[in-house]
């Protein structure tokens, strides 16, 4: 289904509106997207009349949406829908009762310690290495890791902010010695007055310059070719027993 922007003027002054509310609301910048793509998407199999949809209407745009798409982009754009009629076009939203993923439950693979600390002596880079190492090591999220700065670090208290976590709520999280240690050996080599893990454009000597953090791009790339490099056909999740990892610096294994 097309999902550029409909060339109807009425339809586009929606669809802005859409957008301010979805900024101003504090959304995070991939439920942001979601919710804009599933309106153009939306927009364009209605011809751009978007205004008085009918129930069946929409249960013919989610059947045809399932016919080529994924239960979860079916949720998205009835999610973004919802935001629509409710901040947009002022309307109360009736729910539609035959939209409803199926239920799959599935055992995640866990990576062991040895399967862990093979990831990390296979990843060349430093950064990415100790980046790696933390963000298993403490549970988090990979934007969560991206996003850590100086000031996040709490060693009185051996735990560590996390901002702007899942549902833009904040968090702590508890802070093993051994990744304190790592971080401020690491951090000691770039010295950044905010952040942990540097965005890596900036040449070495440049690097108190940069002004944003390592990539996601860039990890996911990273991570995918360490883990075909060693074998590893799991999902990488946090690990059971983060403290018996050894270290990005061998010194403190």
């Amino acid at each position: 289904m097309d999902t550029r922007l409909p060339k109807d003027p009425h339809f586009n002054k929606f669809y802005s509106t859409h957008c301010k509310y979805l900024k101003l609301n504090g959304l995070q910048p991939k439920t942001i997207d979601a919710y804009s793509r599933a309106i153009r998407r939306i927009g364009n199999y209605f011809d751009a009349k978007v205004d008085n949809i009918t129930m069946d209407q929409l249960l013919d745009y989610f059947h045809d949406l399932l016919e080529s798409h994924s239960w979860n982009t079916v949720k998205l754009d009835l999610y973004g829908l919802k935001y629509f009629y409710a901040n947009v076009l002022k309307k109360p939203w009736e729910d539609i009762p035959l939209i409803k993923s199926p239920k799959t439950k599935r055992n995640p693979d866990i990576v062991t310690i040895k399967q862990a600390n093979q990831i990390f002596d296979a990843t060349k880079l430093i950064d990415y290495k100790v980046f790696y190492f933390t963000i298993y090591s403490m549970g988090l999220r990979l934007g969560e890791g991206l996003r850590l700065k100086v000031g996040d670090i709490d060693s009185d208290r051996m735990r560590v902010h996390i901002r702007n976590a899942k549902g833009n709520k904040d968090r702590f999280v508890p802070l093993p010695h051994k990744t304190l240690l790592t971080l401020r050996r690491f951090w000691c080599c770039h010295q950044h007055p905010r952040f942990i893990f540097l965005g890596r454009k900036k040449a070495a000597k440049s690097r108190h310059l940069v002004d944003v953090p390592l990539d996601r791009g860039g990890i996911q790339v990273t991570i995918k070719k360490v883990v075909e490099e060693i074998g590893l056909k799991k999902s990488l999740l946090p690990l059971p027993s983060p403290q018996l990892c050894h270290s990005p610096f061998r010194s403190w294994r």
